[in-house]
Parts: C-alpha cells; structure tokens; sequence
C-alpha cells in the first residue's frame, strides 16, 4: 500500500487537513486553560504539571505526544501537496482572480504556519526539553512532602527575557492569525458549512482565535509586568530575587507569600 495513499485525492488532502486541524484546535484550547492555572496560587500548575508528567501513565503521554506530531506532520503534508495541486490544476489568470477575492489570512497562511512550526520547534526545546537554561530544571517546589519542579516559577523566569516574550507573543499573534481562517476552512472541508453557517462559522473563527491570543499572551505579559515593576499580578519578585541568587548548583526553592499556598 502507498503509504501517503491518504493523500491520492483533493478530498482526501482536505480532510487529512480538517481532521488534524480539529485535532490541534482542540489541544491549543486545552493547553491554554492549563496554562492559565498560572495566574491561581503556584500549587495549582505545579500540582497539573505534576499530574500530567508523573501521575499520567508515561504510554498515555507519549500516545499523545506521537498523536500530535502526527497530526503537525499530516497537517504540514496535505497543506503543501494541495498547494501544488491548485498551482498546476489552475492558470495563471484564474489564479490572480482567486488571489483578490482570498483574504488576506487566506493569502498568508504558508507563511504564518511556517513560522508557527518554527515557534514549536522551540516552545519544545525551551520548556518541554528544558534546553535553554540550566536554572529551569532546578527550580523545585514542595507538593505536599514531594519535591517537583516548579513550573510556576519556570514560566515566569522563562518570560523574564523581554526577546523570549516577544517572540511568544508575535507567535501567537500568527497562530490566531492562522485559527482565524483555519477554523472556519475547516469546517468547509468536511462539508459542515454552508451559506447560511458561513458568517457565523467565520466570525466564529475570528473570536475563537481573539480568546486564544489573549488566553496565550497574557502569560508572558503578565511575568514581564511582575518581573521589571511591583505588581503582583504574579509572583515576579519573588521568582527574581531566588534566581538572581542561584550559585549555579544547589536547586532554587522560590519562597513565595503564605497566603498564596
């Protein structure tokens, strides 16, 4: 059997491409709700990193993990192949009028998801693999008599560099660029869509990537706030001054206010 037989018809590339797109929305929805526990005491992300990595079976983790880059890669796949397709299937002047009417996140979608899978490549090297700094892997948490890595602290620290948080930020601002269309051609793809769905599929697509970006971004701007001014929004200074005193060897315990335990 040809192993890419999948993609042997216009169809079959569009749905490839919906059925994995449904996957990704899904898991950016789920990973941003997450996230967010941040903005709750520290126990509370530390305690979900904790259940997520430890409590999960290590088979369930890695299943999803090799879901997802599955999907990345079928994504990435059929987006190219139909590409191809519409250039050779389609004249020239055809094209020009096809280019006019598609919106213009229509028009750079190759380009934001490029740079999409680029910020993932290093979203997983800087907190997955925990390759960029040394410190990440030191920060230490008590959760309930067990000593866990302080993901609280992680994310703050992480955003503390103004150049990583930009680039979290404007990443974000290309994948809700890329949801805004990519939503709404979902559906159309699967056939979900019609004249009457259209509007409300579309502005539900934009809003869907509104609440995204700001769900994603208010993370690092929050840690960037807390970290260079006295808000508490998060606890900045206190992840700060521990960091700023790390010798390099011990693990870095952050002490935070009683009241947020």
């Amino acid at each position: 059997m040809n192993p890419i037989g999948i993609f042997r018809t216009s169809i079959a590339k569009k749905y490839v491409m919906a059925l994995t797109g449904l996957i990704l929305v899904g898991f950016v929805l789920g990973h941003m709700l997450g996230n967010l526990q941040a903005f709750g005491p520290p126990e509370a992300i530390n305690k979900y990193a904790y259940f997520l990595h430890q409590i999960l079976p290590w088979e369930f983790l890695w299943l999803v993990r090799i879901v997802l880059l599955a999907a990345v890669v079928l994504h990435i796949i059929a987006a190219v192949l139909l590409v191809i397709e519409n250039r050779r299937a389609r004249p020239e002047t055809y094209e020009k009028q096809r280019y006019m009417k598609a919106s213009f996140a229509a028009r750079t979608m190759k380009y934001s998801g490029l740079i999409v899978l680029a910020f993932i490549v290093f979203h997983i090297l800087h907190f997955t693999a925990q390759s960029i700094d040394p410190a990440y892997k030191n920060l230490r948490f008590d959760l309930d008599g067990k000593d866990t890595q302080d993901v609280y602290a992680m994310l703050i620290y992480g955003f503390s560099n103004i150049w990583i948080a930009g680039f979290y930020i404007v990443a974000m601002a290309l994948l809700c660029w890329h949801l805004s269309h990519g939503v709404s051609s979902m559906f159309q793809s699967l056939g979900l869509r019609n004249d009457i769905w259209r509007k409300r599929l579309d502005y539900f697509a934009v809003a869907y990537g509104v609440v995204i970006f700001l769900g994603f971004v208010a993370i690092p701007a929050a840690s960037l706030i807390s970290w260079y001014s006295d808000s508490s929004i998060l606890y900045g200074s206190e992840v700060r001054q521990a960091t700023e005193d790390w010798n390099g060897e011990d693990p870095i315990y952050v002490t935070y206010p009683e009241s947020s335990h």
